[in-house]
């Protein structure tokens, strides 16, 4: 087959014509020119992106796209989005497809009668200039790194369990999303979507400034039609990195016709204070305990649940009494399992259940029958186009047994999210389990915290296990007004609070009262103030009511700016959670809207706003 070249350069040119030509956005704040084998694109007159060296004719204007869709989790449940698409020829029976949306570009090789072949080659690269500021992640099959800022690609790589900090050789494999600042106050993120049957997920390597976009391994021969995934870049102001929906504007609708089953909401998590998995029947009890307490709808059965009938302390019980006690006091079980495919010697189970189809259909049979409401499935193997059918596998399979999904030890969201509407979360992101593993969370945390926001979350819904107030393994120096910011800084369809019941039952009433009435899909999202590493404050709407969350990522105080001049002035009742400089609790009342919140070192606010 003809080789196929395609190159994509950030802040650097793209081949694409020889008579100009200007296309835009629908409301024009992005544009392209071509001319002289480039492509040009700004963002309010400001040159953010440029493309060079692809072998085709200038591009010409397809169609206006216009999507109007529901969404069942998420930070945004109604999505409308309007795209310009234009196309140009690459190649025999090739095309390049480009659509610029308001909020950025997105863009994929599409392919017709190909007869046995390879997957075709990609050189897809972004140039990012020495200078530039950027938020990069390293590579890993479970992407949970930190996003460290910087002005250069020469990083050295993390060496060790969890990225320890044992400095090696320069690093030249990145994971996505990939933020960077190309202007004063313009970002642009670096992502991909909608991976379907047939493709590898992708992710970055660079040599310098460039950085190439390589599939990972996909050893189909195809025959008929195939494409890539979309390639990404969200363009804009702060807010219209966080408040972009571009990951699902370009994925796939589902094509689940009954989704009523399908109900996010706030889970009892029981790994995270001992450490361990959930072979202890009476340990099970104090968390489906602490659900009923504080409200909770669902209680996650952690690994090795195999194992509980061989606890001399259980007395005999299985995992079919526990999803018993849990049902009877009202509150719906979700069990783990192993993959199989990622780690398995050494890693705790159940293993082996979900490898084969007809073991898989079983094994959810089996869960549905007796009342397991979902699975959280663990230790996948990165992104190969097998790990990738897998999961789209598995996805089916528990939709047809009423199972919600949540994907842990997994790559980022791509955009599942609305293809697979029962994928209510996915882990690849270091979150507060990394608490349990190495020590050097501890001093991090609040400027990762505060990153999350304009990086990970951005693209899809993310299991960080937030909500800590206790220490587990290595202890934490975050406030309780920063941690209980996480909950609605971060969205996720079933939200894991991470704390041990003790805790939380310790909290004053107001806070366990917040977490019992806690939503985890929103209506609306908006970015208020922050900047990357240092700060992040957004506003949440679910329903009439509005929860504003603010954290401080630096070691000092800080006065965050709270300008909700967009909710009007009329408001019922006001509820402010935060802290004082011992972390002691500081709750009131208000019908006042704040301009700006003092917070501690590392410390957090939310408010919760009434009509």
């Amino acid at each position: 087959m003809k080789k196929l070249i395609s190159t994509i350069i950030l802040l650097c040119g793209v081949t694409l014509g020889v008579e100009a030509q200007k296309i835009t956005s629908p409301n024009g704040k992005l544009s392209a020119v071509t001319a002289n084998k480039q492509l040009v694109i700004s963002y309010e007159k400001q040159k953010v992106l440029e493309l060079t060296d692809i072998p085709f004719n200038q591009l010409t204007f397809s169609r206006k796209v216009k999507d109007n869709y529901q969404m069942l989790e998420g930070k945004q449940l109604h999505c409308t989005n309007k795209a310009n698409e234009y196309q140009a020829p690459i190649g025999q029976n090739a095309k390049i497809v480009m659509r610029l949306y308001n909020d950025g570009i997105a863009f994929r090789y599409e392919y017709t009668n190909l007869q046995n072949s390879k997957v075709p080659e990609e050189h897809t690269a972004y140039i990012i200039p020495e200078g530039t500021k950027r938020w990069m992640q390293q590579w890993s099959d479970g992407y949970e790194g930190f996003f460290p800022m910087t002005t250069t690609a020469n990083v050295k790589t993390l060496g060790g369990f969890g990225g320890s900090m044992v400095q090696k050789d320069f690093n030249t494999h990145w994971g996505y999303p990939l933020l960077m600042e190309p202007v004063d106050g313009v970002f642009a993120l670096i992502t991909e979507a909608n991976i379907e049957r047939r493709q590898s997920a992708s992710s970055l390597f660079n040599k310098g400034e460039v950085f190439n976009v390589k599939q990972d391994q996909n050893d189909l021969l195809l025959t008929g039609d195939w494409h890539t995934p979309w390639r990404v870049v969200i363009i804009g102001k702060l807010a219209d990195i966080v408040q972009s929906t571009l990951v699902t504007d370009v994925s796939e609708p589902s094509k689940l016709k009954d989704v009523g089953w399908i109900k996010p909401g706030v889970v009892s998590w029981i790994y995270w204070a001992n450490n361990h998995g959930s072979n202890d029947y009476n340990i099970i009890k104090k968390y489906v305990d602490m659900a009923v307490t504080l409200h909770l709808p669902y209680v996650l059965i952690d690994a090795e649940w195999d194992e509980m009938d061989k606890l001399a302390s259980n007395e005999g019980k299985t995992i079919e009494d526990a999803v018993k006690y849990a049902i009877s006091k009202g509150i719906k079980p979700l069990i783990w399992y192993n993959s199989s495919i990622g780690w398995v010697n050494g890693a705790p189970g159940p293993k082996y259940r979900l490898n084969k189809p007809e073991d898989r259909e079983k094994e959810f049979a089996w869960c549905e029958k007796i009342g397991v409401a979902g699975v959280k499935i663990d230790f996948f193997s990165g992104d190969n186009q097998v790990n990738m059918d897998y999961c789209q596998d598995l996805l089916e399979s528990a939709a047809r047994y009423h199972l919600l999904v949540n994907f842990h030890g997994a790559p980022i969201p791509r955009g599942w999210q609305r293809t697979y509407p029962n994928l209510l979360s996915t882990e690849g992101v270091y979150g507060a389990e990394w608490y349990n593993n190495v020590p050097h969370f501890t001093k991090k945390a609040a400027s990762h915290n505060a990153t999350l926001p304009y990086t990970r979350n951005v693209i899809g819904p993310m299991d960080y296990t937030p909500c800590a107030f206790s220490d587990s393994q290595h202890p934490h120096i975050t406030s309780k007004g920063h941690e209980l910011a996480l909950t609605v800084l971060y969205e996720s369809g079933l939200q894991h609070l991470a704390d041990r019941p003790e805790s939380f039952l310790a909290q004053p009433q107001e806070v366990q009262a917040f977490l019992g009435k806690l939503p985890t899909v929103w209506d609306e999202t908006r970015y208020v103030s922050g900047y990357p590493g240092e700060s992040a404050v957004l506003a949440r709407r679910s329903g009439k009511t509005w929860y504003v969350a603010g954290i401080n990522g630096k070691d000092d105080p800080q006065t965050l700016v709270t300008d909700l001049s967009f909710l009007g002035k009329k408001w019922k009742k006001i509820q402010v959670f935060t802290d004082d400089a011992n972390d002691h609790w500081q709750i009131s009342t208000t019908n006042i809207l704040p301009k700006q919140i003092s917070c501690q070192p590392r410390g957090g606010f939310v408010l919760v706003i009434n009509k």
